[in-house]
């Protein structure tokens, strides 16, 4: 039996939780439920004899010992100089997330426009790159789209060591299956593509043209500019200028907020407490709510769930039970709202695009 070094067990929990955290960002601005990938992921931590989908791998490329092992294409720079890529340059991951920390610079990802973009160059000592896999782009309906990548090879040419790399890839747990049920659950359009479920173990046996993956016009994408050298400093400094945002509708406000406090404040007491969050069917816990016995009761009595509002996600509550549920656990959070849900001549229309 093989023992790990040191540290790779702590290496693989920290970059798994660093992933999930991500994951979950990446929901929040679709406008998904809170941790909508639960079901899809393995458990945390694993139960006994479980082993984890996901992988932690170190890989290093270029070594001289393995050069007349590798096959390599040459292609022209822009400005004439050439440089080294293996044959099967165009990867694609069939991970969630997958994070990258190498010693040396040569990981290109290529762009909405079709331009290799050198990703992985000043990295600080605890920066790591991170990009969506087929998997995701799976999961929500296209609207992430995976990325392409190629490892340049030419500068790492006479370096004893070869350019060495560690990769955590979130992986979707087996015996499960990828669907686009939460992103229609948040109004998302869903192509036909994307209609059926896809098992896991037949979705990772199955080949993806990568051609088809950047011509999808018709959705909203994420483009990043690049430097003249074409690396990607200028990533790091967030466009601020967002005066001309349009302000966010009232009932998207309510929702985003009560998504924020599910979070930050009902799940941290529900962790202190030991307790698992498991929200009943609406429909079901309007009729029990009110009484003492119901299968609810404890959990909403330990958590100090507001009195009369349903039991329920608060993603799935009418509006006004949001603001019940909101003011309950951050006193005067939704003034503002409430005014504009209840301003004069506008509440019936509100209204009506809530529901």
């Amino acid at each position: 039996m093989e023992i790990p070094p040191g540290g790779l067990p702590d290496i693989f929990c920290l970059l798994g939780k660093t992933a999930r955290d991500i994951l979950d960002a990446i929901s929040f601005y679709l406008n998904l439920r809170s941790s909508p990938f639960t079901e899809i992921l393995d458990n945390v931590p694993l139960r006994n004899s479980e082993i984890s989908s996901s992988v932690l791998s170190v890989c290093c490329h270029a070594r001289p010992s393995f050069q007349g092992a590798q096959h390599h294409n040459l292609t022209a720079h822009e400005e004439g100089q050439l440089v080294m890529y293996p044959d099967h340059e165009h990867q694609v991951d069939k991970s969630l997330i997958s994070l990258v920390k190498s010693d040396k610079p040569g990981l290109h990802i290529r762009d909405l426009h079709g331009r290799w973009v050198l990703v992985d160059v000043d990295l600080g000592p605890q920066e790591v790159i991170v990009y969506p896999g087929l998997a995701l782009y799976q999961a929500t309906a296209g609207y992430v789209n995976p990325a392409l990548l190629r490892t340049e090879f030419n500068s790492m040419q006479g370096s004893m060591y070869g350019r060495c790399s560690v990769a955590f890839k979130l992986m979707p747990k087996s015996m499960t299956s990828l669907n686009c049920s939460e992103m229609r659950a948040a109004g998302h359009g869903v192509e036909a593509q994307f209609q059926l479920p896809i098992p896991v173990d037949d979705f990772m046996q199955r080949s993806q043209p990568t051609d088809q993956l950047f011509n999808r016009h018709n959705f909203q994408s994420f483009s990043f500019p690049t430097a003249q050298d074409g690396s990607m400093k200028p990533l790091m400094k967030r466009r601020k200028n967002n005066s001309r945002c349009k302000p966010l509708p009232p009932s998207k406000r309510l929702r985003l907020e009560a998504q924020r406090v599910l979070k930050e404040r009902v799940q941290d007491i529900a962790d202190k407490k030991g307790i698992k969050l498991r929200f009943c069917n609406l429909k079901e816990c309007e009729n029990h709510i009110h009484a003492l016995d119901s299968p609810c009761a404890n959990i909403r009595m330990e958590i100090g769930w507001p009195p009369g509002v349903p039991f329920v996600h608060p993603h799935d509550l009418p509006n006004k039970a949001k603001i019940s549920f909101l003011e309950a656990y951050v006193p005067g959070a939704t003034h503002d709202m409430e005014l504009s849900f209840t301003d004069p001549g506008q509440g019936s229309q509100h209204t009506s695009s809530c529901n």
